[in-house]
């Protein structure tokens, strides 16, 4: 008996609730602080708050699985979406599109039901081309026939750290799931049943590719359903990112054990927790991006001086080692030294950059 999915009582997962309850109350007077804040700063107003929010997700959830988006583009397709100027850039990103539409399908939509095809139609929406890579593969329908396994290392080297059920039990196995999601999880607890909805839908491992996002973004569909917002004000994929290698062992170590999944639930938490604390942060970012773009809202800037402005807004003060300089704007916009320097010098007239003490090739500016 290797996988979890083999055991005789599976799916029926168990948990030790006096190990939980003091993390769970902890998440919940974490989850009430930051919503009472959002509620207090007004943050509801603002689409810029959740636009911030949903290029995080977006860009992170499709690192964990080794997928590198363009933020430029995804910045650009989430103001889109969410009818924000986009600052002149045309770029897209077929790839973020997708990641995009089901992550705002999953929380916008959160109190649609939950069905097979519009899992599907999740899967479908992240490989437009058909193409995972270099390999073509099965979109908008369940994984083929060949065993399913979760493999890392060199070739001939290879370790396998999971094999999912096989294909002849998915048709079962993804309607007791949905059976669970939209009848027999409505009495556990919000948080719990997010955490317990993430592994259980890797744990089956339906499609070919685009598992762990799809995972994901269930999460945040359950977390959307137990808030009742549809707008997040945290990223629980940027958390994941930044604990990666645990993200994987704690899932490899319970998809090995039994049906008690206290230890994931246990992890789950404590990154929930991360997320929320993460958030805080976040939230001042935006709302010092949010109103820098209110008092400049009628003044005229270049797409380059844009995309600069706001590269300095997400790094903060202390992001920009020794400021912003010539050669830096040169370095982020691609144009030439004559233009950069023209741009900065029309910025500071505009009231918006400021020199910092230096001469020569040491002269730096920052933000007002």
């Amino acid at each position: 008996m290797t996988y979890i999915w083999e055991r005789k009582d599976w799916p029926n997962f168990k948990w030790q609730n006096d190990k939980l309850i003091d993390l769970l109350g902890k998440a919940r007077l974490a989850q009430g602080k930051l919503l009472s804040k959002v509620g207090t700063l007004g943050m509801d107003m603002s689409e810029e708050s959740r636009s911030e929010i949903l290029v995080e997700e977006t860009i992170k959830t499709a690192a964990i699985e080794g997928q590198k988006l363009d933020e430029e583009a995804v910045r650009s397709s989430v103001a889109r979406r969410l009818g924000l100027p986009t600052g002149g850039v045309k770029k897209e990103d077929r790839n973020a599109e997708g990641m995009i539409d089901v992550i705002i399908n999953a929380t916008v939509d959160y109190k649609k039901p939950l069905t097979i095809k519009r899992l599907k139609s999740w899967q479908a929406a992240l490989f437009p081309t058909e193409y995972s890579g270099l390999s073509k593969i099965h979109v908008g329908k369940w994984r083929g026939k060949e065993p399913m396994q979760v493999i890392s290392g060199p070739i001939g080297r290879e370790k396998i750290h999971f094999e999912a059920l096989p294909y002849e039990k998915l048709n079962k196995e993804m309607k007791h799931f949905i059976d669970w999601w939209e009848n027999k999880s409505k009495k556990t607890d919000g948080l719990i049943r997010a955490g317990v909805a993430h592994f259980y839908f890797v744990s089956i491992h339906p499609f070919e590719d685009g598992n762990g996002r799809i995972a994901r973004a269930l999460t945040d569909m359950a977390l959307a359903q137990d808030e009742s917002l549809s707008k997040r004000y945290y990223s629980l994929s940027s958390r994941i990112m930044k604990e990666r290698e645990s993200y994987y062992n704690i899932l490899e170590k319970t998809q090995k054990g039994t049906l008690d999944i206290t230890e994931w639930l246990e992890w789950f938490l404590l990154c929930y927790l991360r997320a929320l604390e993460d958030s805080e942060t976040a939230i001042s970012k935006v709302l010092k991006k949010a109103e820098f773009w209110r008092v400049h809202a009628q003044t005229e800037l270049n797409k380059n001086q844009r995309k600069v402005i706001n590269k300095l807004l997400e790094v903060g003060p202390e992001g920009f080692e020794g400021g912003l300089t010539t050669r830096k704007y040169v370095s982020m916009t691609k144009t030439s030294r004559a233009t950069a320097y023209r741009d900065i010098v029309d910025m500071v007239n505009k009231d918006i950059l400021v020199r910092n003490k230096g001469k020569g090739r040491s002269v730096s500016y920052r933000l007002k």
